[in-house]
Order: structure tokens, then C-alpha cells, then sequence
């Protein structure tokens, strides 16, 4: 029976391992319990993923991923971009402790520093347009000048926005940052850097109603765009051949191009469903395994990285609420989904992370024999604002239950984020404990993990579903 079992597990590896050429995995981390970084790097070894992008560089995810053969792209938060673009010896001394450091053999394998994260979101009103072209000068050039440039290039994530065009040949970089935009992909061009663009196909659907819902997939059923003759059949490759044309309108129709996010949500939203997302990655995935690129750029296959891993409990829904729940994978390293990495349209699992430990199966429910309710809208309000609720929301999983359910799932979601500390399943009496668990069929109410990276928290991370989703954010992502 072991010889069986370990066969078994030989087969799984060994086709996880042939996972699509140039597919990567983004590991967020704003989660109240994050999986131990071991039991990620082991799990991306599992289903053969060979690329990562990262969006710091967090100790413990760099160390785990030391020797893994995992190739990273490391970040730069927006936050310290100004540090990075003020002065050279901030950027030299960046380099020094998060790429140099790692960067030996056995270590990390760092191919790309991602400087900023859409940084030119209109959203942020401006606040890293002088400073974003300036922080990856002094980044690359902090990179050449220790002798790693030649193999490790900075580059920017940016959001579709940075770019528009009526058809995906007239494409153009936004008029007010046109000019930065270019200088931009000029300094790209002279380091032989790539461009780095979010797609969210998943985002049209969402911002307009009468969006063409098969338009947003692989697999056909939607009217085609002409575009002189080029007919667009999905959202995805318009969009990449808008960029591709902006980039041909500064000069360098030929720059390499990665996809740093691509994906579609499960939760959050009524477009956001498992099933949706299933479709749309059986699409992308066998579209990538074939190589036949876009329209303007055929048989070739295109870099990009999944977004994301894992659901991240803990990330603001000022977007909207399926912010949260962008993982290919639970929150606990399970699979939401059959998703084949081969792109071959197998029915298969991905592997799920090994090893993961649990809190207790305990939950907290309303106290149904509470005799004063009166105060119950301003403590779930409570929990929800500490813990997240999306799946409460209009077209989520959970929504639909009764004020009982609400609550339930409210007062449990909170006492789970505080690791089920016993006086978190309280609520002035309007709440207890529960060793049965209150998950419908369609509503699942979790047991959180034992992470020692836990955090309990100490101030509103976002409004919950209760609070009503910031559309004109949302609106400022909108694709092609």
C-alpha cells in the first residue's frame, strides 16, 4: 500500500511539473492568518509552478524560497518609492539588502525587481508621477552597478488604464501621462526590460451591465471586433493589442511584455462564481499551452502571472468585495476548482498545501436565546468592520440568510480573525460558542489556521459588506 501511495504522489508531481510555459503565481499576503511561507513554496513546488511575484520582500517568504529553483519578482511598495527616487544610496542600499543578500548560489532566484504597484491608478490623484520614473532609474541603475543587471531588470506593474484606444490598433497611452509614459518604456528599451501590465478581463463585466458576458472568455459565443480586418474574439487580446500599439506609437512595438496579474474572482460579486472562473482559466490555460499569442503578436506565448495564489481575508474592498477572494486557492491552501496548469483541459485538482494546521472546530453563533436584541445591527456592524463579510454581500455565497445567519456569519468571521479568543464570541451576550458547525450548502463559515504570522486586529481593515462598495474606485480600472 506505501509503494501505491508513493507512485501515486510520483504521478501527481510529475504532472504538476509540466505546468505552461512562462506561468507564474502572485503570493499576497494580506490575510489575518497567511499559510506559513514553507507550506506555499512547497505547494507551488507541488503543481509545478516555476515563476512567483511577490509584492515586498518579506523575510520568511525569501528564505523559504531560497534554493526552491522558484523564479521571483521581487517588489517595491508604492509606499517607498519616494525613499527609492530621492536619493542613489537609498536604491543601492535596497539592492545590497533585498536582491544581493539573496542572490548566490542556493539562494533566491530574483529575475525581476517590480518598482511600485499601478502606480498611475487615477485613484491616488498623482502621488507617485514624479517620483515612479526616478525610483526605477535608480533601482536598475543600483542593480547594473553591482554587477546583476545584465540578469535581474526592474520594471513597473501597471494597470490597464495607462493606456485606451476605440480599437486595439489605435491604442495610446493616456494623454496627461503620455509623455512620462514614454520615457518610461524608452529607459525599459535601453536596459532590455520588460513591460509589466495587469489585464482583469473580470472587470468589465463588473463595471457595466451590458458588457458582452462572453466577450470577457476564451472560449467563443461572442460577436467578434473588427478592427480593419482583425477580428478581436475576446476582451484579453484587445486590450494586450492596445498596449502593444502604444508601445509601437513611442517606438518599440517590440518590447517584451508581461502579464503581472490575470484572473477572475469567486466571491464578492455576482459575476464573481467558481464557475465563471473556471471557464475563464480553462480558456487562458489552453490558450497559453498552445502559443498562439494575440492578433498583433501570434505564436508566441506570453509571460503572465495568475492572480492569485490564495484569498487574502485581510485587503481593502474599496474596489469592490471580491477583492478578496481572487485565490485559485482557500484561504487554507485548498483548491476551489479542477484547474489543469498544463493547459491541457484535464479535470484536474491543483495540489493542495500539505501540512496545514487548523484552529479548533469551534464557531461563534448568535445567542438565539438572547432576550435584549436591540443593539444587534450595531455588533454585527462591529464585526464586520474587524473581520471580513464579503460573502455577505448582494450576489455572494452567503447572502440570502436570514438576520439569524447575518449574524452568525458576522460574530464567527470575527472570532476567527482573533484567532477564537474566547472573549471575541461574546458580543454582550448576543453571541456564543459552538462545536456544530453552521455552514449551508452554499455558505461555508470557516475555521481559521494556525499561522504564526496571525494578527489580530486592532483597526478597521475595511468596511465589510455591510458598508456600501466604492464603484467610482472601481470605476478608475476599467479595460479596454
Amino acid at each position: 500500500m506505501a509503494g501505491l501511495v508513493m507512485a501515486a504522489a510520483v504521478v501527481v508531481v510529475a504532472a504538476a511539473a509540466a505546468a505552461v510555459e512562462g506561468l507564474g503565481m502572485n503570493w499576497g499576503t494580506q490575510a489575518t492568518h497567511p499559510l506559513p511561507p514553507k507550506v506555499v513554496v512547497q505547494m507551488l513546488r507541488d503543481n509545478g509552478i516555476t515563476k512567483v511575484k511577490l509584492f515586498d520582500t518579506d523575510f520568511a517568504a525569501m528564505s523559504a524560497l531560497a534554493g526552491s529553483g522558484i523564479e521571483v519578482m521581487v517588489a517595491i511598495p508604492n509606499k517607498d518609492l519616494n525613499t527609492m527616487a530621492s536619493d542613489y544610496s537609498n536604491a543601492q542600499s535596497w539592492v545590497k539588502k533585498n536582491v544581493k543578500r539573496y542572490d548566490f548560489d542556493g539562494g533566491v532566484t530574483i529575475k525581476y525587481v517590480a518598482v511600485g504597484n499601478e502606480p498611475f491608478l487615477k485613484t491616488y490623484n498623482g502621488s507617485f508621477i514624479n517620483i515612479t520614473l526616478p525610483a526605477l532609474q535608480n533601482i536598475q541603475n543600483a542593480l547594473n552597478d553591482a554587477g546583476i543587471g545584465d540578469r535581474i531588470k526592474a520594471t513597473v506593474p501597471l494597470n490597464a488604464d495607462v493606456y485606451d484606444g476605440q480599437l486595439p490598433s489605435a491604442g495610446r497611452f493616456r494623454p496627461e501621462i503620455s509623455g512620462l509614459m514614454t520615457d518610461i518604456v524608452k529607459f525599459l528599451a535601453k536596459n532590455n526590460a520588460p513591460f509589466t501590465v495587469n489585464i482583469y478581463p473580470f472587470l468589465s463585466l463588473y463595471l457595466d451591465d451590458n458588457f458582452p458576458v462572453n466577450y470577457a472568455f476564451f472560449d467563443g459565443g461572442s460577436t467578434p471586433v473588427n478592427d480593419g480586418g482583425v477580428l478581436y474574439t475576446n476582451v484579453f487580446d484587445a486590450n494586450f493589442d492596445t498596449l502593444v500599439a502604444a508601445l509601437k506609437g513611442v517606438g518599440h512595438g517590440d518590447m517584451p511584455i508581461i502579464v503581472g496579474e490575470v484572473g477572475w474572482p469567486t466571491d464578492g460579486d455576482k459575476n464573481a462564481k467558481v464557475a465563471l472562473a473556471q471557464r475563464f482559466y480553462a480558456g487562458l490555460l489552453k490558450r497559453l499551452a498552445a502559443n498562439v499569442g494575440t492578433p498583433a503578436r501570434p505564436n508566441q506565448y506570453i509571460e503572465m502571472y495568475l492572480f492569485g495564489l490564495v484569498d487574502e481575508d485581510a485587503k481593502s474592498v474599496a474596489p469592490g468585495s471580491f477583492e478578496r477572494h481572487w485565490g485559485v486557492l482557500r484561504y487554507d491552501g485548498q483548491p476551489k476548482f479542477a484547474m489543469d496548469l498544463t493547459g491541457q483541459g484535464r479535470n484536474t485538482m491543483l495540489v493542495p498545501a500539505r501540512g496545514v494546521q487548523y484552529l479548533s472546530k469551534t464557531w461563534c453563533v448568535i445567542n438565539t436565546n438572547a432576550k435584549d436584541l436591540s443593539n444587534l445591527g450595531d455588533k454585527i456592524n462591529f464585526a464586520c468592520t474587524f473581520a471580513d463579510c464579503t460573502p455577505l454581500g448582494f450576489g455572494s455565497s452567503c447572502n440570502g440568510m436570514d438576520t439569524n445567519g447575518n449574524a452568525s456569519y458576522a460574530f464567527n468571521a470575527y472570532f476567527q480573525a482573533q484567532s477564537q479568543k474566547e472573549e471575541a464570541c461574546n458580543f454582550q451576550g448576543l453571541a456564543v460558542p459552538t462545536q456544530t458547525d453552521p455552514s449551508t450548502n452554499a455558505c461555508n463559515f470557516t475555521i481559521q489556521i494556525k499561522s504564526s504570522a496571525a494578527t489580530t486586529a486592532t483597526a478597521p481593515v475595511a468596511a465589510g459588506a455591510l458598508v456600501a462598495v466604492a464603484v467610482a474606485a472601481a470605476q478608475l480600472l476599467l479595460l479596454w
